[in-house]
């Protein structure tokens, strides 16, 4: 059997998961941070360090370290998702692909891509325009793809427009918003303009291309009828190529205005067409009453088919939306949840978590993910990663934020070895009114097993403490982590944003 994963599947699925930020059954997706600790290859066999960060694993056991590393997450908007693709940028003298129906390994771009979605048949300029490339011929190559050669575009208009030797349309322009949450070195948002789309036509021819200029032909304008299933097809009626020949041969796609080869009329409703140039079949009149021949010999036009829904219909599915990208934004501690005062390494998104204890899907912006203890007083500060042991327990875990100003210490504990489990892999929580030290700092606190209280934070929300603890927001391995990324260090603080943006393809 032979079958392939088509790109309109691709679409669908990209679809699909925008969709599921929005709809009225929506999923709930958070973004997440993690692992404080550096990145050690020793515990686990890898040899990765923090210059070298470990590819994230797709396994079960994988998952659960996710979880357990986690610091904080916040939830996705579907504001904050927006399909994208390939991002190109029109530079002069960069000779494009133009826009073909059939391209594959059979038949090929220009530029040697072997699928319309590979090529670079679309492009963005400086001021944010996308155009799709009708035509890369300029009048008088005949067949010859060339470099675009002129000012950058800036038509914003419905119809298809010469500049720079190629023929373009206008496709849509990024926002600015959708720019500063989208755009990136390697990708762009990508969405349908409305008034494009109104003005788009099913089914109407809007291109040719000369694959065989022929010779000797005789010199004139002809009008030849395209054949084919579209609307009044074969007739006056219907699509109507206009052919100029000049020095015995055709001259190269144009637009109906200039000297050279194209559409004379659209028509509609096309998914396939061909134009015959034999004698009896070319026209010197528009309306394809006055027969002359064309003469000579061979002369060959590909009849290119529009997309469904012409030009500019949808947008994200002509130039090939199937890539997703999530945007989130880590400002400061936000609502208290974001620890500021640490580095993290893990980025990730989880769908449908539950709260703590529950099975409640989790619905607030923000959540920390940390075990916190609230110290009636403490002896020494704490340091970030440090290693805590409870003497009475023989708990272990490691320091994620001292907060001195409130006597919480921020910790968590991962299932290796001095990370939250004994030498023997013993997993114990800390609990009591035991005493916490500080492997490397020496400070020491003990739990306040009176505190059965609410705390307010710096910016005003509060964590709630029983006997003094309290327990991360999210409940443990909840939901399913679909997205796992491990980068180098990227350090934190109270006055930046981390900007993180995903790319997805389907």
């Amino acid at each position: 059997m032979v079958a392939i994963i088509t790109e309109k599947f691709k679409l669908h699925n990209a679809e699909q998961f925008t969709e599921s930020f929005s709809e009225s059954s929506a999923s709930t997706y958070y973004m997440f941070i993690g692992k404080s600790t550096e990145f050690n290859g020793d515990r686990d066999g890898t040899g990765a360090t923090d210059t070298t960060p470990p590819t994230p694993l797709d396994s079960v056991s994988d998952e659960f370290y996710f979880y357990d590393q986690m610091i904080a997450a916040k939830k996705i908007a579907s504001t904050d998702v927006l399909n994208c693709i390939p991002r190109r940028d029109w530079s002069n003298g960069t000779t494009f692909d133009m826009y073909r129906d059939n391209y594959s390994s059979l038949n090929t771009t220009d530029s040697g891509a072997s699928s319309l979605y590979s090529s670079t048949f679309y492009f963005r300029t400086s001021a944010n325009r996308v155009y799709k490339v009708i035509s890369n011929i300029p009048a008088g190559a005949n067949t010859a793809a060339a470099a675009f050669s002129g000012s950058e575009p800036t038509t914003e208009g419905t119809s298809l427009f010469t500049i720079g030797g190629y023929v373009l349309k206008y496709m849509y322009t990024i926002s600015a918003s959708n720019a500063v949450k989208f755009l990136t070195t390697d990708f762009m948002p990508v969405e349908t303009d409305s008034t494009v789309s109104a003005a788009a036509t099913d089914g109407a021819v809007e291109s040719l291309r000369v694959t065989d200029v022929g010779s000797g032909l005789t010199d004139g304008t002809y009008f030849a009828a395209i054949e084919g299933d579209g609307s009044n097809a074969g007739t006056s009626s219907g699509a109507i190529a206009r052919i100029v020949v000049s020095s015995g041969f055709i001259q190269a796609f144009g637009t109906v205005a200039g000297t050279t080869s194209g559409i004379h009329a659209a028509g509609s409703g096309y998914t396939y067409g061909t134009i015959n140039l034999s004698s009896g079949n070319t026209f010197s009149d528009n309306t394809l009453t006055t027969a002359a021949a064309v003469g000579g010999t061979g002369g060959a036009i590909d009849v290119i088919i529009s997309p469904k829904g012409g030009h500019g219909s949808n947008a994200v599915k002509e130039l090939g939306g199937h890539f997703v990208c999530i945007n989130t934004t880590f400002s400061g501690a936000e609502s208290d949840d974001i620890l500021a005062g640490n580095d993290f390494r893990n980025v990730g998104i989880v769908v449908d978590p539950t709260n703590f204890g529950s099975s409640t899907v989790a619905s607030a912006s923000t959540v920390r993910q940390t075990f916190a203890l609230k110290f009636a007083s403490a002896s020494g500060t704490f340091s970030l990663d440090e290693k805590i042991t409870q003497a009475s327990t023989n708990a272990i875990g490691k320091v994620v934020e001292f907060d001195s100003s409130n006597n919480i210490l921020y910790y968590q504990q991962e299932r290796h070895a001095d990370f939250g489990t004994s030498s023997t892999g013993a997993y114990v929580a800390f609990s009591g009114a035991n005493a916490v030290t500080g492997a490397t700092s020496g400070a020491t606190a003990t739990p306040d097993a009176t505190a059965d209280t609410a705390v307010t934070l710096t910016n005003g929300s509060t964590i709630t403490f029983t006997d003094g603890y309290a327990n991360p927001e999210l409940a443990f391995d909840s939901g399913d982590i679909i997205y796992k990324e491990n980068r180098r260090p990227i350090t934190r603080g109270t006055d930046q944003t981390e900007d993180i943006k995903i790319i997805v393809e389907f």
